[in-house]
């Protein structure tokens, strides 16, 4: 199956909402794939999928799985990638993670190509892919970051549901439904499965992804602060995070304040340097009402930043928004890009 000398791929969670959109971007990116296997938990094993027109048999995911595999793409959750992810790298297979297992293990690299290309040269079998809501915010600073330097960075997000999952997203629907038709409905997902208590979704707001730590942020907050620095290279970096769910399926919108270190920097200059940028577009036509929004940024690649604007009080500070489609920059596509860069930079063992 597909290009002759191509490369064995595993993916790992092959039913899930990621997992099916990085056998998508494989396809649609022409990936040399010589052999792809599809691997999932026990209970989805013996489904199919189409891989460029061919049924491909869903197998169920053990050690024994990544024989002769080059590349495995996990997205299965974070108990299984700690359990099977070694196994993979024992068996010759390089590892892209897209869970928290590793992404802040010290000799993991965490990567968004874009930003950090380079520390793909000092993986050990595991490459960590950040959380969502961390790519598209490092892919749209990173730019500005080298030439003005980054000294602070405050951000709100606006996260969509399917982040929490495709049975997070069929609640947001059935919610939805029941309120529009005056009906009952027990909300039982959403802000976290498995904490205490669970609050309608739709036509609603929370201020909690993932659980809260001892700090008062959650989890999902502290994530895109520590992902930010590690990513960046920047460990002294003034940031803070608030993540919210908003009923939207997919997209997350982030608002973003930063401060950059060196003086000079202009409103003109700063979407200038964003339009030229890699992975990113910019939409900043204020005059004609254009602006990134989630319902636009659905399928698409790119990360979407408008709304430029200097600080009314600091003359180093700037606003603006960001928006990206969450299962494609924020998982599948990342994931696919780091495999990319790998055969780029001849990392692939024996090829």
């Amino acid at each position: 199956m597909g290009q002759e000398n191509g490369l064995h791929i595993a993916v790992v969670g092959a039913t899930g909402a990621v997992g099916q959109q990085i056998i998508k971007t494989l396809e649609n990116r022409n990936f040399p794939v010589g052999k792809i296997t599809l691997l999932s938990s026990a209970r989805s094993a013996g489904k199919t999928a189409l891989f460029k027109g061919e049924e491909v048999t869903i197998q169920e995911a053990k050690p024994e799985s990544f024989e002769g595999v080059d590349i495995a793409l996990f997205s299965a959750g974070g108990s299984v990638s700690k359990e099977l992810a070694p196994e993979a790298v024992k068996r010759g297979a390089i590892v892209v993670d897209n869970t928290s297992a590793f992404r802040m293990d010290a000799d993991v690299p965490l990567v968004v190509p874009e930003v950090n290309e380079s520390a793909l040269h000092e993986h050990n079998g595991i490459i960590a892919n950040p959380n969502c809501s961390t790519i598209q915010m490092v892919t749209a600073l990173e730019p500005i970051r080298q030439k003005y330097g980054l000294k602070r960075v405050i951000v709100s997000t606006y996260q969509a549901v399917s982040g929490a999952g495709a049975q997070a997203v069929e609640e947001l629907y059935e919610q939805t439904r029941a309120i529009i038709n005056n009906e009952p409905y027990e909300p039982k997902i959403l802000p976290v499965r498995s904490d205490k208590k669970h609050y309608q979704i739709a036509f609603n707001a929370i201020p909690q992804i993932d659980k809260f730590q001892e700090n008062g942020y959650t989890f999902e907050e502290m994530k895109m602060i520590n992902e930010t620095k590690k990513i960046m290279g920047l460990p002294d970096l003034q940031i803070a995070a608030t993540c919210v769910r908003l009923p939207v399926a997919t997209g997350h919108s982030e608002s973003v304040y930063i401060e950059v270190e060196k003086d000079g920097l202009t409103v003109q200059e700063c979407k200038e340097i964003l339009a030229g940028a890699p992975g990113v577009e910019l939409q900043d036509d204020i005059e004609n009402q254009i602006y990134p929004m989630p319902a636009d940024c659905v399928g698409k690649y790119e990360v979407f930043v408008g709304r430029i604007r200097q600080d009314l009080n600091k003359a180093n500070g700037f606003h603006m928004w960001i928006v990206s489609d969450n299962l494609l920059k924020g998982a599948a596509l990342n994931t696919v890009q780091i495999a990319e860069s790998l055969i780029k930079l001849n990392l692939i063992r024996n090829k």
